[in-house]
């Protein structure tokens, strides 16, 4: 998996990307509470394996031309806060087609950026299970599941069926999906995936 990614190029500019997304299929209105959490579910991997925070997503947000459709920390807010498994009554809003692009957008740009990380991070993973060794015996793999599973659960609804086992199993899915995410053509495969999840999530 690794040497293929490894193996290919980018080019793509911030609009061809937006003109890519406008091209896919936009998603209907029953997917949208799926699609609201998954997004924020990939923030939040991106967020506790590689220590960004809001700063970084707006300055994204201002390398990629897409400010005027997250323009400040409490827009960033407020975008992720539509996620329905957030705790908290104030502050959600409807995300809009544009809002949901530009967070695809914004999530590519910070995964590229970070894509070193993010392979090593896999890297470890495959070796682990080769090895037939649990990731948290590694301390990158260890503290990102530790962070992805303590974050979540200051964040999101308490919900008896999560367990610690599922949380790892999430963390550790969502960052193999990173590292496609930051390969180029990660905006085409994260909107598709988004799509196609949202039916079975």
């Amino acid at each position: 998996m690794l040497k293929v990614m490894h193996s290919a190029t980018n080019s793509a500019t911030p609009n061809s990307q937006w003109e890519d997304l406008i091209k896919l299929p936009a998603p209907n209105s029953v997917q949208w509470d799926n699609i609201k959490t998954q997004l924020d579910l990939v923030l939040l991997a991106l967020e506790t394996l590689t220590g960004i925070g809001s700063e970084a997503m707006l300055s994204a947000a201002i390398d990629l031309n897409l400010e005027s459709r997250v323009p400040d920390r409490v827009a960033l807010w407020r975008l992720r806060q539509s996620n329905p498994l957030r705790k908290g009554q104030g502050g959600r809003k409807k995300l809009d087609v544009e809002e949901a692009r530009s967070l695809v957008l914004i999530i590519c740009y910070l995964a590229k950026q970070h894509q070193e990380l993010i392979r090593r991070a896999v890297g470890l993973l495959e070796q682990m299970a080769e090895n037939n060794q649990e990731p948290h015996q590694t301390a990158l793999l260890g503290d990102y599941i530790d962070a992805f599973c303590n974050t979540y659960q200051e964040r999101m609804e308490e919900d008896e069926e999560i367990s610690t086992d599922l949380l790892t199993h999430l963390a550790l899915k969502l960052l193999v999906d990173l590292l496609f995410y930051s390969a180029p053509g990660g905006h085409r495969r994260l909107w598709l995936a988004l799509l196609d999840r949202s039916t079975k999530f």
